[in-house]
């Protein structure tokens, strides 16, 4: 196998996310921390993203200095599954109004399931409906976010 030289592009990207983390988690570091915060404060999240960012980019440079990514073939677009997934944005869009969330939400499911290949959809439905009811009480109900419950307005 004939050795990879550096490619300067991937060498540059992953410099610049570092670069990026840098800034961030030096900002992070000025955000004003109130006394009443024990352990999680507003900082703890920046820092963790900021640090999540520094090793992506650190690992980048890494994979760049060893002769950056092979050029992998090109596939082919399955428009079919495109077509699925596009139609579960779509009709998540128009029944998230009238339906509510956790329609939309098993309605997107099944669609983006199919679009992967499913072809069981009421096993998909109930997956989806699990999940959709699970985020909708977690919004709702711990957090106080109303994310519209729609024709279940009053069963939920």
């Amino acid at each position: 196998m004939p050795e990879r030289r550096p490619v300067a592009g991937e060498v540059g990207v992953s410099i610049a996310l570092i670069l990026l983390a840098l800034v961030s988690l030096w900002e992070s570091a000025s955000i004003p921390v109130s006394p009443i915060y024990a352990r999680v404060g507003p900082t703890v999240f920046p820092w963790i993203a900021s640090s999540g960012l520094l090793l992506i980019g650190v690992l980048l440079l890494a994979q760049a200095l060893r002769g950056g990514f092979g050029v992998e073939p090109a596939l082919a677009v399955d428009w079919r599954a495109t077509a699925w997934v596009a139609a579960g944005l779509a009709a998540n869009a128009a029944l998230i109004g009238s339906l509510g969330f956790v329609f939309a939400a098993i309605a997107l499911f099944v669609c983006v399931a199919r679009g992967f290949g499913s072809a069981a959809p009421l096993r998909d439905a109930a997956i989806g409906a699990a999940l959709a009811l699970a985020s909708y009480l977690g919004f709702e109900k711990l957090l106080g976010v109303n994310i519209g419950a729609g024709v279940l307005e009053g069963l939920l």
